[in-house]
């Protein structure tokens, strides 16, 4: 018997275990460099299936029986938008409560977790200079709160 919980948002298919009405989105800054883009997508992208273990799908393993990570069990949906759609993005994102990871600006400043951690903890929610969101939710809730941005090219 699987014991991870599974939180209300997290409706499956019962044939072949598909997410059939959430979503994962990540909301970048449209004003970052390209390895900015990358670095901080992977950095959002992580912190969701250490707490949401039913995004996570079963481990890989080619034909000839090398084993692989799992992975997520869908896409993800990458945004871009200005500082002030991730802001409002961000907002939406704590109204309804959905679960989130932030990256700061101040982020590319630090060089180990710990001080990523204690530079997000400095700054007061409504200061927090946003470069990078990372949602996960209801299909129309993460919707709704990535609204007004644009797909990432």
């Amino acid at each position: 018997m699987n014991n991870e919980p599974i939180l209300p948002h997290s409706r499956l298919r019962s044939s072949g275990g598909t997410p059939t009405d959430t979503k994962i989105a990540v909301l970048l800054r449209d004003d970052l460099e390209s390895w900015q883009r990358l670095n901080v997508t992977a950095f959002l992208v992580s912190g969701l299936g250490t707490e949401l273990p039913e995004v996570i799908g079963e481990p890989y393993e080619d034909a000839d029986g090398t084993p692989y990570l799992r992975m997520f069990r869908q896409p993800v949906m990458i945004f871009e938008g200005s500082k002030e759609t991730l802001t409002a993005a961000h907002s939406r994102a704590l109204t309804r409560a959905l679960p989130r990871s932030v990256f700061t600006s101040d982020l590319f400043t630090t060089g180990n977790d710990r001080d990523n951690r204690a530079a997000v903890r400095a700054v007061p929610t409504g200061e927090l200079d946003l470069v990078g969101l990372a949602v996960y939710g209801p299909r129309n809730g993460v919707d709704k709160v990535v609204k007004g941005a644009r797909m990432h090219p």
